[in-house]
């Protein structure tokens, strides 16, 4: 049985740096690249990492892959992210790494709540398993 056929999927990190290689988008059947922090905290202070990231999302969409931009800090990476088209953000902005318990409580205090606005749901409704 294919890891697809169990709903996995397969994402290569730190894309752009190291041995995250162009040839493993034609190697593996990859589904996300997470643009390597580097660029992400250089965005503003380098035209040069501006345009590595929007050729990277431009790629990345010609090749129907998901993008998740790394190592998001501040509004102004997170609005040249989206100016350039950048789909997804992890990164200090939203939350530093938490303890289970307490990302329970961010993802149901954050996420749940719009969700639950969206779809017109009560609360007890959106609960997140994590």
């Amino acid at each position: 049985m294919g890891y697809k056929t169990l709903g996995a999927q397969l994402a290569i990190d730190d894309f752009g740096t190291g041995y995250s290689s162009l040839s493993y988008l034609r190697r593996f059947p990859i589904n996300t690249i997470k643009i390597d922090r580097s660029f992400i905290s250089d965005l503003t202070a380098s035209e040069d990492s501006a345009v590595l990231v929007k050729a990277i999302v431009s790629m990345a969409d010609s090749l129907n892959l998901k993008v998740i931009d790394e190592g998001v800090e501040n509004k102004v990476q997170l609005k040249s992210l989206n100016d350039l088209g950048g789909q997804y953000v992890q990164g200090y902005f939203y939350a530093k790494p938490l303890p289970i318990e307490a990302l329970q409580t961010w993802v149901n205090g954050h996420i749940c709540r719009f969700c639950c606005k969206k779809s017109k749901l009560i609360e007890s409704q959106c609960d997140f398993v994590i």
